[in-house]
């Protein structure tokens, strides 16, 4: 069965060598890649997370800069958004 999901302002965030907790990563990658409407986040596998937007002008904020460092409470991160 295939499931159908609106991926079209959908993102990969790429973590180069650590990454922090998903509840962590939920909390930061709205702030700091400034997501003003709703989204969602989640988990793919070990480096990569689903960034799902709700609008274009986020999907253009996010994906507009090469690289993220994100500032999580035990460190900073390095996050690639990929398309």
């Amino acid at each position: 069965m295939i499931i159908q999901e609106d991926l079209n302002y959908a993102v990969i965030g790429k973590f180069s060598y650590e990454w922090p907790e998903m509840e962590e990563i939920r909390k930061i990658v709205p702030l700091q890649c400034e997501i003003k409407a709703d989204g969602k986040i989640g988990f793919l596998r070990d480096r990569h997370s689903l960034i799902r937007l709700t609008n274009l002008e986020d999907y253009v904020q996010v994906t507009s800069k090469p690289a993220y460092f994100l500032q999580a409470k035990d460190g900073f991160y390095q996050m690639q958004p990929l398309k």
